[in-house]
């Protein structure tokens, strides 16, 4: 064989290999950079459900302490917040949801409470927090899809 074209093989297949890893690379870099911002989408719809979820629950916990008449749409709203989590969120963080829920309209039927009542349930720390353990759920839900 010709020392003419081993040299010329030998710059080809460098040539190609070479070609072949700069491919590769880009390849990988982006399917990376996808993924990245496919976890980095679905953080911000969990956190923002969470977040909604919250302030709704909030506001009808707080009604109901106050009122005996719930208000329908207030809780299909809550109720629908909880099917969305159904889909995207762990076990722990759906039941702690559902247990917010069904502690609010529990609350509903009991006696309301007056602003002095309201002080010493808070001052013993017993029964005012409901989000707590949704609360906890969410967070460690969120820390486990961070680091996954």
């Amino acid at each position: 064989m010709n020392v003419a074209y081993v040299s010329a093989l030998s710059a080809l297949a460098g040539s190609v290999i070479g070609g072949l890893t700069t491919g590769l690379t880009s390849w990988l870099n982006q399917r990376s950079q996808a993924k990245a911002d496919r976890t980095s989408r679905e953080l911000s719809r969990r956190e923002e459900l969470y977040r909604d979820f919250i302030v709704a629950a909030s506001k009808a916990y707080g009604d109901a302490l106050a009122s005996n008449e719930p208000p329908i749409q207030e809780l299909v709203e809550l109720y629908a917040m909880l099917s969305r989590m159904r889909v995207l969120s762990a076990e722990r963080t759906v039941s702690s949801a559902d247990k917010v829920i069904v502690a609010t309209i529990d609350t509903y039927f009991a006696p309301n409470k007056t602003v002095r009542e309201l002080r010493e349930v808070i001052k013993s720390g017993k029964g005012i927090d409901p989000l707590g353990e949704f609360s906890e759920a969410a967070r460690d839900e969120l820390r486990t899809f961070i680091w996954r």
